[in-house]
């Protein structure tokens, strides 16, 4: 009898062990993440440098992960004037949005994966931006060539759930066309070999 427990006790432990893939190395050249954000008269997008990130697969498929997004050096790509450009990039890092200098990384963790084929996903995960953690859903595609996993999605959420309220119109009256929509947009993009 202490055989076959022992021998069950192994074969428990082998299946445990092999559920817990190491992370999956993700290629932070190859990933980004992209803002996209809209005003009355027009929108704005550009990058926010992933810091670091990790997938962790099992049977080619993605059972969880991170990444970490380095807010003291986002970027605005869409304004070609060097000063307009500096201008909203440091509106941006103050404390009317981001509080960069108290806030310098923001954090996407999963927390659920559903699959429903090889390719299309539906991750659940936790956002924290300013130190505020909230749930967020959306949808994935991932591909899979060689060793190369490749997965993309866009995260939309509400700023203002994020104490960012900047020209919010559920917060401040008589805007008219300097309002800023409440909903940003990241679409992610991460590179792993696994």
């Amino acid at each position: 009898m202490k055989l076959i427990a022992a021998l069950i006790l192994a074969y428990g432990t082998f299946f445990t062990a092999n559920e817990n893939f190491a992370p999956a190395t993700v290629n932070k050249t190859e990933s980004q993440v992209t803002w996209k954000a809209a005003k009355v008269t027009g929108e704005h997008w550009g990058y926010v440098p992933i810091k670091n990130a990790s997938l962790d697969v099992n049977g080619g498929k993605i059972t969880g992960g991170s990444f970490d997004m380095d807010m003291v050096n986002l970027t605005v790509e869409d304004l070609t004037d060097e000063k307009s450009k500096g201008n909203l990039t440091n509106h941006l890092k103050s404390d009317d949005f981001f509080s960069v200098e108290k806030f310098n990384t923001s954090t996407f963790k999963i927390t659920d994966v559903k699959a429903t084929n090889a390719t299309d996903y539906t991750i659940t995960g936790d956002l924290t931006i300013k130190g505020i953690t909230k749930p967020v859903t959306f949808p994935a595609k991932v591909a899979v060539a060689g060793n190369k996993m490749t997965a993309t999605g866009t995260i939309k959420f509400d700023r203002t759930h994020y104490d960012i309220k900047f020209r919010s119109g559920n917060f401040f009256e008589n805007l008219g066309d300097r309002m800023i929509y409440d909903e940003v947009n990241l679409d992610v993009k991460l590179v792993a070999i696994i």
